[in-house]
């Protein structure tokens, strides 16, 4: 197949997160596996307009406010040549909405759609033109083949009025391998708690600052080291301060891949409070460093936190929930070693060529219903299949 891609970023951005981890990993796969693939997406200070990031190649255009609108057009341009199969298109943000555009099949790969959680994050004006662009979605993909991450973000896509038919849940995997250690350091001598992912206001890591000041009442040898960097860092840094705890809480910005396996492999609990997921990259990310997650019981962390087995689930918002389930764990060696034993076989379970396989398997689907050549995979291709084994 030749396949075009559109991503708001590249892996090289240095905006990138989990979005671009994922269509990174299974454009290599597809690449990996003989196809064609072109990534659009948009540009950045000091980016070249087109490279190559290990045998997938990028093409950038436009900028982060206009991306929507010139990356649509570029789709058009391209398709217009006859040269591409199929366009796979990662809905994450404001939709590019190629399919009014393109005379190929189109399909979606989506991590999470807003909604209201915008609201918490942008100013009111921009998070009501995000909310409205979500809002015509029904209408335009309806007959797209889409590749939710999630069961949760799977049930979003159904409750927006998308055909359940064409609806096939594909996880993120995980570069396992990457995240042991041939002799990992011991865990750290006081209790320490993780919080892994970009200081935006909307992922609620304030809830994380303030369970920990309950922890330290009755831990107070307990730090907190919070690793990522971003617009909400000043505000969190204030509530720190505020509750008495700074000297206990290192802000430690953006961490290298080495420094963040490092920190994990001497943590003992990690907390995600996010309103909203589309799977919960950092879950497994902990998960494989044998470090259980207490998490919001929300979407996209329902799905990647296996209640009482690798992790903890808590109302949203609630920071003495937080605070209570960690101090479980931390109180309970036994217990903790049982979750983070459970949480490594867990995040082993996930891989990208898995996804990539199985991404490849709904884009002959899509062109074959499209009008192109006839697709029968040997096997169904269900939503069990391509849930992990729950071992």
């Amino acid at each position: 197949m030749r396949i075009l891609i559109l991503n708001w970023r590249d892996n090289e951005s240095p905006l990138a997160g989990g979005a671009e981890v994922q269509i990174h990993r299974v454009a290599e796969g597809l690449v990996r596996r003989g196809h064609e693939v072109l990534l659009l997406a948009s540009g950045f200070p000091g980016a070249g307009h087109e490279t190559e990031i290990r045998g997938v190649r990028v093409r950038r255009h436009g900028s982060w406010w206009n991306a929507n609108f010139v990356l649509q057009n570029e789709a058009r341009r391209e398709c217009a040549t006859g040269r591409w199969d199929i366009v796979l298109e990662d809905v994450n943000k404001i939709p590019f909405f190629t399919p009014l555009v393109v005379r190929v099949p189109v399909a979606v790969l989506v991590p999470h759609l807003f909604g209201a959680t915008i609201f918490r994050e942008a100013n009111p004006l921009f998070a009501a033109y995000v909310f409205l662009m979500e809002r015509p979605i029904r209408a335009v993909y309806r007959d797209c083949f889409t590749l939710p991450t999630s069961d949760s973000t799977r049930l979003d896509l159904l409750r927006r009025g998308l055909r359940a038919d064409r609806a096939t849940v594909v996880h993120n995997g995980l570069d396992f391998d990457l995240y042991q250690m041939a002799a990992p350091p011991p865990r750290a001598a006081q209790p320490t708690l993780v919080h892994l992912g970009r200081l935006m206001r909307y992922k609620s890591a304030e809830t994380a600052v303030r369970a920990f000041a309950l922890v330290r009442r009755e831990l107070p040898a307990a730090r907190l080291v919070v690793a990522g960097d971003g617009p909400d860092r000043p505000r969190l840094e204030r509530l720190a301060a505020q509750l008495g705890i700074q000297a206990a809480v290192d802000f430690r910005g953006h961490v290298s891949h080495a420094d963040k396996v490092d920190l994990l492999w001497q943590s003992h609990v990690a907390f995600n409070c996010s309103p909203k997921e589309g799977w919960g990259l950092t879950v497994v990310e902990a998960n494989a460093c044998g470090v259980p997650v207490v998490a919001a019981r929300r979407p996209g962390l329902v799905d990647s936190v296996r209640d009482r087995d690798t992790g903890i689930l808590v109302p949203y918002g609630d920071a003495a929930a937080f605070a209570a389930a960690a101090l479980e764990l931390l109180r309970d060696d036994a217990m903790r070693a049982a979750y983070a034993a459970r949480a490594r076989v867990w995040a082993a379970s996930f891989k990208w060529e898995d996804a990539a396989v199985q991404t490849e398997r709904v884009l002959r689907m899509a062109i074959a219903a499209f009008g192109g050549p006839p697709f029968e995979p040997e096997t169904p291709l269900s939503q069990t299949e391509l849930r992990p084994p729950r071992t």
